[in-house]
Order: C-alpha cells, then sequence, then structure tokens
C-alpha cells in the first residue's frame, strides 16, 4: 500500500519530524500483524518547499512543480500520516496553507491518521479538535484518534508510539482493507446514448 508522511513543522529536523518517523516503523510493524503490508513512506516536508508555498491559496496562483508533486503525493490512494507540532493550541499555519491548495474532497481516496507534539498538557487533544476534522473536511477517512505526545514524553517516544500503534493497528487495518477492495473493484462504464429521464 501506498504511504505518504506529511510533515507540517516549519523547521526542518525538528523533534517532531524525529517522532513522526518512528510512527510510521511502528505503524508499518503494527499494520503487518494485520495482513497490510506498506511501502516506505514518501515524505512532503514542509519546511523544505515551505518558501515555495505561495501566501494564500488562490486558483489564479500558479503552482511550481515541487509543490504540484506535493500535492499529488498526498492526494494519492493510501495511507496518509499528518504530523504537526502545536502552535498556538492549533496545527501549524504553514500545514493549513498547503492543505488549502486541496480542492475540496482532494483527500477523499485517503485513508489518514493524525498526530501532534505538544508543549503543554491542555493541548493533549487538539490532534482530534482540529486537525483530524480538517482531515475529514477534505474527504479523508480518519478511522482512530489522532496520536499526541507531549514534550514531557519526548524520553519515551518508542514506547508511547508502539503502545498507540498496536492500539489502533485493527481499526486501521480493518478500514485500510476495506478502502483498498473499493478501489481496486472494477468500475461499471458510464452508459452511452442513454437519455436522462
Amino acid at each position: 500500500m501506498e504511504t505518504t508522511l506529511l510533515l507540517g513543522s516549519p523547521r526542518a529536523g525538528s523533534r517532531t519530524s524525529g517522532i513522526a518517523l518512528r510512527l510510521m516503523e511502528e505503524l508499518a510493524l503494527a499494520l503487518g500483524t494485520e495482513g497490510v503490508e506498506t511501502a516506505g513512506p514518501d515524505i512532503v516536508d514542509l519546511a523544505d518547499i515551505g518558501a515555495a508555498l505561495p501566501q494564500r491559496a488562490s486558483r489564479s496562483v500558479p503552482l511550481g512543480p515541487e509543490i504540484e508533486r506535493a500535492l499529488g503525493l498526498v492526494r494519492r490512494p493510501g495511507l496518509l500520516v499528518v504530523v504537526s507540532p502545536t502552535f498556538k493550541g492549533t496545527y501549524t499555519g504553514l500545514l493549513k496553507l498547503f492543505l488549502d491548495m486541496l480542492p475540496m474532497d482532494g483527500l477523499a481516496d485517503c485513508v489518514a491518521v493524525g498526530a501532534m507534539t505538544a508543549g503543554w498538557a491542555k493541548h493533549r487533544g487538539a490532534g482530534d479538535q482540529y486537525l483530524r476534522p480538517l482531515l475529514t473536511e477534505l474527504g479523508a477517512t480518519a478511522p482512530v484518534p489522532c496520536l499526541s505526545i507531549l514534550e514531557d514524553e519526548f524520553e519515551d517516544v518508542p514506547e508511547v508510539v508502539a503502545t498507540w500503534s498496536r492500539r489502533w493497528a485493527p481499526t486501521l487495518g480493518a478500514v485500510v482493507r476495506h478502502q483498498r477492495h473499493c478501489f481496486s473493484a472494477p468500475r461499471v462504464p458510464p452508459l452511452t446514448g442513454a437519455r436522462a429521464s
């Protein structure tokens, strides 16, 4: 199954990015036990392409090949993992700017998993409060709660991520298998020459 990791941190090499890579490893292992094989992720790192993003989403603003490629990777059928640090209680503005470039239902072919890091316990629910609804608004299927990791848990990241992945792999695996079946099912060709009644 094709897998894409979208990193929403504006800072290259951040701790959030390192946690995201660990999450991809643990998800691959956990989903493997559910009979779902994942390809190594294609990574869209907004820290690398942020300068190429237009200041606002607009159909009249041409997008460069780098941004077009990134949008294509994020939209393709498969597993999409979106990871962001918490900034002022929600996901980063850079992530929002990028996702605003997608059309309505632009993630309709994706099974999405969200994860956020945060500095304060009061922001632990930011992923489910803000990120997960954003992904579903764009048409993604987001069947499991977001992973949330606080800064004081960073030393325990391997255990926290592995526990979360094992906890939700059965649900995620079942949804992925269903989605994959839907995408691979033969499509019924449209009727030709039929008149609307």
